[in-house]
C-alpha cells in the first residue's frame, strides 16, 4: 500500500492499557525504578547514545514521553556499555520493539573533529567526558540489542540513521556506505521528526502486527527482498539525466512481469522486466500515479561511480517535499532499500502538545551533581519551531527536519517561560534563547499550500526570497514583546542562528532585537565573502551582511548601546578556492574581525555540500559527465591552509600563509603595513606549538593512530 496522504491526528489514538499507570516522573532506567512504578516490563525500551535529560530539547525525551502520552509504558538504556549485551538487557526485554538512536548528534561527528581529530569531550555526556558512546552508534547498539533478544523488533533513528538512509559518503573512511539499515539489521528505519510515524508504529505493533510487516508509513524506510505487485519503476534520469549510464540498456525496471534481460548492474543471476517509459510519460505518472517508485542507482554503482553518486543525491534532495515527493527504491545487492515519503509536518496544536507533555526539565536523578554542558546550555531557552528552508548545502538541518516550518502558538512559548521561571532550578530571570534550527524562521511559510505542496525549490530564499514565502517578521516581535512582560523574566536573549537576509525584510525586527535581545554581542554567519563559495553554500551575498550590519549599527546607536557583530566563516568549504580564502582573509582584516575559533567544513552524510565534496560535481544543478566540476581542498595540507586564512592573525599560521601569497603571486601582502595581511618574519623568540591531540587515519577503515 501506497503511504497515507492525511495522517491520524497524533494525540487521537485509543490509549493502550497501560495508561493506567499514568505519567512516570522521570522514565525509568533501571528495574528499581520500574518496581517503584508497578511495572512489570517495558513497552517499548529507547537506547540512546546521550545522557537522559528530560527535557524536551532531547530527542530521545520527546520520543519517550509522547510515547507515554499515549499509554505506553517507556524505558531508557542511556549510553549503555557497548562492549557486551549485558548492559542492553537491564530493563528486561521489551514487549513491543527497542527504538534505536545515538543521540542529538551524529556519533562520528560527535567524536571527531573536521580534521579526523579524536575528540575528548562531549557536551551530551555527563562531566562532558568522551568516549561514552561507540562510532557509529546506531549500528552498534542495534547489534547489541538483537545478541540481547533475538526475536524483539528494532526501530532505528535519530539524525544519525536519518541521514544515512541510503547508500552515503562517508567522510571517515572516505567510502561509500551502503544504508544504515543493512549494517544495523534492524526492521524499520524513522527519518526526520519520528513523533508521527513511532506513534503509530507503537499502536500497530501493541494490535499484534508484526514491526517488520509495516510497509505503508510516511517517514520509515526498510529493506525487502523485490518491488510488490502492482507499482510502476520509473528510473531516477527521467527527473535528472545523470547522461550515459554504465551498461548503456534501457534503465527502466519493473518487477511485476519476466523479462530475457540481464542487467550487467546485478550480475548476481537475478532477473527483471524492462518497462519503457519515455521521459515526458514518466513526469506525468510521477505526478499522477500513487503506486510509482522512483528507482535511484544501486549501490555498486554509486559506490563505483561519484557522478552517478552526485545524481543520486540530486533526486533525493528533489523528492524531500512531503506535498509531492514519491517513494525511492535503491537496491543493495540482492535486496531492495526503500524509502516512503516524508511525513506530514505536525500541525501547531499537535507539536504544542508534544512541548507541553510532562518534561521534569532537568537530568535524570542517576546523574547527581554532575554538568551536563548541552542541558546547561539550553536550560533556560525554549524552542519555538522546527524545520528550515534556507537549505543550505554544508547543514543537515533540512535534509532531517524538513524545508517546511512547524511553528508552536504564541500562547504556549509564553506558558513554557512560566514553566521555566517555576519549575526550573536556578533561573535568575533570563530567558537564554527564544528559536530553534534558526532565530526568526517561525510562523514563516508559503502563502499558497497548493504551491507549497507542488514546489521543487531546494531553498526559499536562495538565488533570492520566493515571492510566495511570507516574511513577515510583525508576530515574532509580537511574542518577544509578550515573553518580555512575563512576570520574573528580567532579560530575553536570542542566541539561535538569525537569518539575516530574512531579517532585513522587516526592518522593524532588526530594531526590536537589537534594541532589547543582544547581550552586546551577536552571532551571525555570513560563511564567507566570495560568490564562488556562497553559492555552492546557497547563501546571501556579502552586501546582505552589509545591508544587515547598516541595520544593526542604526538600531545599536539609537538605543544607546555598544553592540558587534560576530560573524562566522567556513574554511575549505567545496567550491572555494586559495584565492577565495585570501580574499576572505583580507576582508577580515579591513573590518578589524580576529577569528578566535575557526570552522572547517564538515562533511556529513547526505548533505548536498558533502556530495560536491566527494564527487566534485554540483548537485545544485543537473548532473552529467559534462557538468560543472567544483573544485574541493580534500588534502589535509590545503584544508590547514584554508583554515589558517581566516586566523591570518596567528603567528602559527605564517609560514604557511607566507608560503602560500608567494606561490600565489601575492608577495605584495607580506609586510608590516595595515595593507599586508602577514609580516616577513616571525617574532622573536618565537617556537611552533607542537602538535596535539589523535587523528583518524585518513582513507582506511583503522583505528586512531598519534599524529608525529
Amino acid at each position: 500500500m501506497p503511504p497515507a496522504d492525511t495522517p491520524k491526528s497524533l494525540f487521537s489514538y485509543r490509549k493502550y492499557w497501560a495508561e493506567c499507570f499514568g505519567p512516570a516522573p522521570y522514565l525509568p532506567m533501571s528495574r528499581e525504578e520500574m518496581d517503584a512504578l508497578g511495572w512489570d516490563s517495558c513497552d517499548i525500551i529507547l537506547v540512546t547514545g546521550d545522557a537522559y535529560v528530560d527535557h524536551p530539547s532531547f530527542g530521545m525525551a520527546v520520543i519517550g514521553r509522547v510515547l507515554e502520552a499515549q499509554g505506553f509504558r517507556v524505558g531508557i538504556i542511556a549510553q549503555p556499555d557497548w562492549q557486551s549485551a549485558e548492559p542492553f538487557t537491564v530493563l528486561g526485554e521489551p514487549n513491543l520493539f527497542f527504538g534505536v538512536a545515538a543521540g542529538n548528534m551524529d556519533s562520528m561527528i560527535n567524536r571527531y573533529t573536521a580534521d579526523r581529530r579524536l575528540r575528548h569531550d562531549d557536551a551530551y555526556s555527563p562531566n562532558n567526558e568522551g568516549g561514552k558512546r561507540p562510532d557509529r552508534a546506531v549500528i552498534v547498539y542495534s547489534q547489541r540489542c538483537r545478541e540481547a533478544y533475538r526475536n524483539t523488533p528494532i526501530v532505528v533513528g535519530s539524525i544519525e540513521a536519518s541521514l544515512r538512509r541510503i547508500a552515503h559518503y562517508d567522510y571517515w573512511s572516505d567510502k561509500v556506505r551502503r544504508s544504515i539499515l543493512l549494517d544495523s539489521r534492524a526492521d524499520l528505519l524513522v527519518y526526520g521528526n519520528a513523533e508521527r510515524a513511532i506513534v503509530e508504529i507503537a499502536h500497530r505493533a501493541a494490535s499484534g502486527e508484526a514491526v517488520r510487516e509495516i510497509r505503508d508509513l510516511r517517514g520509515t524506510a526498510f529493506v525487502r527482498k523485490r518491488i510488490p505487485d502492482g507499482w510502476t519503476v520509473v528510473d531516477s534520469s527521467t527527473i535528472d539525466t545523470p547522461g550515459p549510464v554504465e551498461p548503456p540498456i534501457d534503465p527502466y525496471q519493473d518487477t511485476t512481469e519476466t523479462s530475457e534481460c540481464k542487467t550487467k548492474q546485478n550480475e548476481a543471476d537475478e532477473v527483471q522486466t524492462v518497462r519503457v517509459i519515455d521521459p515526458l510519460s514518466a513526469r506525468k505518472l510521477k505526478l499522477m500515479d500513487d503506486r510509482c517508485v522512483i528507482r535511484l542507482p544501486d549501490y555498486d554503482t554509486v559506490r563505483r561511480d561519484p557522478v552517478l553518486y552526485a545524481h543520486a543525491a540530486r533526486v533525493l534532495h528533489l523528492e524531500t517535499n512531503p506535498g509531492n515527493a514519491k517513494p525511492l527504491v535503491q537496491r543493495h545487492g540482492d535486496r531492495e532499500v526503500w524509502l516512503n515519503p516524508p511525513p506530514i509536518p505536525l500541525t501547531t496544536e499537535e507539536l504544542d502538545s508534544v512541548f507541553e507533555l510532562p518534561y521534569q526539565r532537568k537530568p535524570h536523578p542517576v546523574y547527581g551533581d554532575a554538568r551536563i554542558p548541552a542541558y546547561e546550555m539550553i536550560r533556560f531557552s525554549v524552542n519555538i519551531m522546527r524545520g528550515c528552508f534556507g537549505g543550505c548545502t554544508f547543514c543537515s538541518i533540512t535534509e532531517h527536519e524538513g524545508r517546511i516550518i512547524q511553528s508552536r502558538s504564541h500562547d504556549s512559548i509564553v506558558r513554557e517561560v512560566e514553566n521555566i521561571r517555576d519549575k526550573t532550578p536556578g533561573f535568575t530571570g533570563v530567558v537564554s534563547d527564544l528559536g530553534g534550527p534558526t532565530a526568526n524562521m517561525w510562523r514563516l511559510n508559503c502563502k499558497s499550500k497548493a504551491i507549497e505542496e507542488n514546489c521543487r525549490r531546494l531553498s526559499c530564499i536562495h538565488p533570492n526570497i520566493c515571492k510566495s514565502l511570507n516574511t513577515d517578521q510583525t508576530p515574532l516581535i509580537d511574542l518577544y514583546r509578550d515573553v518580555r512582560d512575563v512576570e520574573g523574566v528580567k532579560k530575553v536573549l536570542i542566541a539561535s542562528g538569525l537569518r539575516y537576509d530574512l531579517a532585513v525584510e522587516t526592518p522593524e525586527y532588526v530594531k526590536e532585537l537589537v534594541t532589547h535581545h543582544v547581550g552586546g554581542y551577536l552571532k551571525i554567519a555570513p560563511e564567507h565573502t566570495e560568490d564562488g563559495p556562497l553559492s555552492k553554500m546557497m547563501k546571501p551575498g556579502v552586501g546582505t551582511y552589509d545591508a544587515f550590519k547598516k541595520l544593526f549599527d542604526k538600531y545599536s546607536k539609537e538605543a544607546g548601546k555598544e553592540q558587534f557583530l560576530i560573524p562566522y566563516f567556513i574554511a575549505a568549504h567545496p567550491g572555494t578556492s586559495d584565492k577565495d580564502m585570501m580574499n576572505l582573509a583580507l576582508w577580515l582584516k579591513r573590518n578589524g574581525f580576529r577569528a578566535d575559533q575557526v570552522q572547517a567544513f564538515y562533511p556529513s552524510p547526505m548533505a548536498n555540500a558533502t556530495a560536491m565534496y566527494h564527487s566534485e560535481r554540483n548537485p545544485l544543478k543537473k548532473v552529467s559527465r559534462k557538468s560543472e566540476s567544483v573544485f574541493t581542498a580534500k588534502g589535509l595540507k590545503q584544508r590547514r591552509l584554508h583554515k589558517a586564512f581566516l586566523r591570518y592573525h596567528d603567528p602559527e599560521n605564517w609560514p604557511m600563509l607566507r608560503d602560500a601569497l608567494k606561490s600565489m603571486g601575492r608577495s605584495d601582502l607580506i609586510g608590516f603595513s595595515k595593507k599586508h595581511l602577514v609580516p616577513p618574519r616571525q617574532p622573536a623568540g618565537w617556537k611552533p606549538a607542537k602538535a596535539k591531540g589523535r587523528m583518524l587515519t585518513q582513507h582506511t577503515g583503522l583505528p586512531p593512530r598519534r599524529q608525529r
